[in-house]
């Protein structure tokens, strides 16, 4: 748990590191910038003094996550290294309670999301991929990282199958009824690795 000792000078690290702290203990509904306050124990207004706003401080506490992918030891293929960026991406997500809507939630221009992006960007340049596709493909791995995970995280109490299996029934819904074996909570790491091969145009169809 992150403390402040008495005398200790309060720096806007510190609190972003106190609010991922409460956020792995009680996830994103319970964060506010009144309850970091109180896990260091200092008024509000001190908080507001390094973050301005809670909207701010969710900004940073996204950057500081993406800040934890290590963007060294990358493969030397392109291709390879766009898939390793963004398995790295959603491995970075799973290891805060709700990390992917955290991230989801904001749009930090921020040093750490910036170098990220950057490395991501350059891959997809090196592979071969004009500018615009480099962009929108970079939006798309991430659009389709946050979602994946953001679903993944949110079925922790009841996996999609459940949900589905209760809901899909074969005269009314036949074509969801047909794949539903395959619509469940507990595949999310080979979807995700579909998914991503789709996107780096590799998808094997079987």
């Amino acid at each position: 748990m992150t403390k402040r000792q008495a005398g200790d000078r309060l720096e806007p690290g510190t609190v972003i590191r106190a609010a991922l702290e409460l956020l792995d203990e009680k996830g994103l509904d319970a964060l506010s910038t009144r309850a970091v306050a109180d896990r260091l124990g200092v008024r509000m207004n001190t908080v507001l003094w390094h973050v301005k706003t809670k909207a701010r401080m969710l900004e940073l506490m996204a950057d500081a996550v993406i800040g934890e992918i290590p963007l060294d030891d990358l493969p030397s293929s392109p291709d390879e290294r766009v898939r390793e960026l963004a398995r790295r991406y959603r491995r970075a997500l799973l290891c805060h309670r709700d990390g992917a809507a955290l991230v989801v939630g904001t749009y930090a221009a921020e040093p750490h999301t910036l170098r990220l992006a950057e490395t991501l960007v350059a891959a997809l340049l090196d592979s071969g991929r004009n500018e615009r596709e480099a962009a929108w493909t970079t939006w798309t791995i991430v659009y389709f990282t946050l979602g994946l995970t953001q679903e993944e995280q949110a079925a922790e109490g009841r996996p999609l199958g459940d949900r589905l299996a209760d809901a899909v029934s074969e005269p009314a819904h036949p074509a969801l009824h047909r794949v539903l074996g395959h619509l469940t909570a507990d595949s999310f790491e080979e979807r995700f690795e579909y998914g991503l091969a789709a996107l780096c145009d590799d998808a094997v169809k079987e």
